[in-house]
């Protein structure tokens, strides 16, 4: 069993406690103070997100990607020596609330992490499909790919075996290299408002064919 702290307590966070609770990890949602209303109606263990951050082995960012950078670099002690799975893209939104603009052309939030937070591990992950994909990834009619971008070998081991237990296949996992890798994934974002314009709010992910 792993300690997991999850900031963030919208549905990409709660979706992903369900699944890793289940799965046997104590998990904690980490709300921004510890009267969150969501995190307390979701049904698990809560705190602020100085203490989620502090008290887990594992810290997954599930806040809005535009305002992760400032939230995170403010918990760099709590982070420290530990992985930070981030699920987050960081973009301006368009005038109809879907996503617009990145917020870091060139580079991506992953890179802007790990740069903040050099003494923690940052994986990313999990950010180019809808919430539902990210624990369910059998329901697809294709099978989805999840990339992993990371400095640190055995952090992405760990994070890969989480990714197991969301119900992702080892044959579906694409490890891309280093942290830089991660402004490809984040840029597949650009794509997602165009998506969700034709067909509606219906589960998907950006994948490979093979």
């Amino acid at each position: 069993m792993t300690s997991i702290g999850i900031l963030g307590t919208g549905r990409v966070g709660a979706n992903l406690a369900s699944k890793l609770s289940a799965a046997g990890h104590h998990v904690t949602l980490g709300g921004r103070s510890p009267e969150d209303t969501a995190a307390r109606a979701a049904g698990f263990a809560f705190a602020d997100q100085r203490i989620t951050a502090r008290t887990a082995d594992i810290v997954i960012n599930a806040t809005p990607g535009d305002s992760s950078l400032d939230r995170l670099t403010d918990l760099r002690t709590e982070l420290s020596g530990k992985i930070l799975i981030d699920v987050s893209n960081a973009t301006r939104d368009a005038d109809d609330g879907l996503p617009g603009n990145l917020c870091y052309p060139g580079s991506s939030l992953a890179e802007k992490l790990q740069a903040a937070l050099p003494d923690t591990h940052v994986v990313k992950t999990l950010n180019t499909m809808l919430f539902m994909v990210m624990t369910a990834p059998e329901t697809l009619a294709t099978p989805p790919t999840v990339y992993v971008s990371g400095d640190d070998e055995n952090a992405k081991k760990t994070v890969t075996g989480l990714l197991g237990d969301l119900g992702w296949q080892p044959a579906w996992i694409e490890n891309l290299g280093d942290i830089t890798t991660a402004r490809a994934t984040e840029a597949m974002i650009l794509a997602v408002p165009h998506i969700l314009r034709r067909h509606g709010f219906k589960p998907f992910a950006v994948s490979l064919a093979r």
